[in-house]
């Protein structure tokens, strides 16, 4: 019964949204309270969640998105998006464009957490889409496969390092075998799968377009190439800090406060507002103007993912995912597959992978007692089953569907079947590599 209520709650949800026309954030609020009431919760603390859902997402990812949109569009308007475009062109051609983009993904992915790079990364792919004229979410789905992967699979992203903990896996051994799997699952749900979405015409945000600008006006390759990838660098740099100066506690400390998303894009966009801003002769308040307007550009978009966390929160205090993971756990099947199943199914029926990766742990860690599973392979199976058919109810699904403004039907075409082919890939891989080991 738990599980028709989720599904039946997904459902109204889509409804509501295609059929009904509903604004999606009104739609997320109106089926929480249902799904709440019906799930039993009381309606002091259907309140609660919503705000505690709403919160928590907001609490997140709001200066992240904010601060990658003002960055984005001041990159832009400044030109370096034009020019960051006509390097990469020049280097791997438009032949091999979409496969630069993709490694660019996959090497920035790894110390950059999902939203900041996503953020990051966008407002790059959009660049060359306007400048050569190519498909964007042709262009674009293997460069986001690629940050879901690293996401998913990959320390030091929250679930994968949290795992790593849980089991008592070895770091370095997790990376390695982590990376063995990601790319292939990057490959084919990346580049060899987009090849069936040259049809899919989206039409991108207009805060990351601007007109072409002569090239002596230009800011240099260096300075665009450094004021957008600035995140990269940074937590880079915290990153080796940490690791040269672990005993030094003052030292590790300030660095894990750089290395904060938040902080690390407050940062970025206050040494691009001189490199890209006053040094290209713009002024103070055609920057700030330049920021109001990339704000309003994606207001409705920090609203729909504030209630896809309001969803969340009410599936999560409800308890479904413990209910589903224990009835999962009975069954008489191999470790690795199950933990990639528990995962899977509770990452479809509440939409966070970072959720459904820690919840599928718990229920699997007393498995793992008298069992000779390699804990390295069982982050990986669960971290990939934590990807498995993002939809409607993960806000990752509608930053994808309100930044590339496409429909849900194309947004579950393109995106939702890339995050699936990322799971099951890793899955295969996982159990391979188990025959292998």
């Amino acid at each position: 019964m738990t599980l028709f209520i989720v599904v039946g709650a997904i459902l109204l949800l889509v409804l509501l949204t295609t059929w009904g026309k509903v604004n999606a954030f009104i739609a997320f609020l109106l089926v929480s309270i249902l799904a709440g009431i019906l799930l039993g919760i009381p309606l002091s603390g259907i309140t609660k969640s919503l705000q505690k859902g709403v919160g928590d997402i907001l609490g997140s990812l709001i200066m992240v998105i904010v601060f990658g949109a003002m960055l984005g569009k001041l990159v832009a308007a400044s030109g370096a998006a034009q020019k960051i475009a006509s390097v990469m062109m020049k280097i791997f051609g438009r032949k091999y464009i979409q496969w630069g983009l993709m490694t660019t993904g996959f090497i920035i992915g790894i110390p950059l957490f999902y939203n900041v790079g996503f953020v990051l990364m966008v407002p790059l792919i959009f660049s060359v889409v306007y400048k050569y004229k190519l498909p964007a979410v042709y262009l674009g789905l293997p460069m986001l496969a690629a940050l879901s992967v690293t996401h998913g699979f990959l320390p030091p992203h929250p679930s994968p390092a949290a795992l790593v903990l849980q089991f008592h896996a070895n770091m370095g051994m997790t990376m390695l075998y982590g990376i063995l799997l990601a790319i292939p699952a990057i490959v084919i749900a990346g580049p060899l799968y987009a090849r069936t979405l040259k049809d899919i015409v989206a039409v991108p945000l207009k805060t990351f377009q601007s007109d072409d600008l002569p090239e002596d006006q230009l800011p240099t390759a260096r300075n665009s190439f450094i004021s957008a990838l600035l995140p990269v660098i940074v937590m880079a740099l915290t990153t080796v800090g940490v690791l040269l100066f672990k005993d030094y506690s003052t030292v590790t400390s300030f660095a894990g406060f750089l290395a904060e998303p938040s902080i690390v894009m407050l940062l970025t966009l206050c040494v691009t507002t001189f490199t890209l801003g006053i040094k290209m002769g713009k002024s103070m308040k055609q920057v700030m103007s330049i920021y109001g307007e990339a704000v309003k550009d994606i207001a409705m978009i920090l609203l729909i993912i504030a209630g896809s966390g309001a969803l969340k929160q009410i599936l999560s205090d409800s308890g479904v995912s413990v209910e589903i993971g224990n009835v999962l756990a009975g069954w008489s099947i191999e470790p690795l597959f199950l933990g990639w199943l528990i995962a899977a199914v509770i990452r479809v029926c509440l939409g966070s992978a970072t959720v459904a990766g820690l919840t599928a742990a718990g229920i699997i860690a007393p498995l793992m007692v008298n069992s000779n599973v390699n804990p390295e392979l069982m982050v990986l199976s669960i971290g990939a089953g934590s990807l498995m058919f993002s939809h409607v109810n993960d806000p990752g699904f509608w930053m994808f569907k309100e930044y590339f403004n496409l429909s849900i039907k194309e947004t579950v075409r393109s995106w939702s079947v890339m995050e699936t082919l990322v799971a099951v890939i890793g899955l295969f891989g996982v159990l391979v590599l188990n025959q292998i080991i």
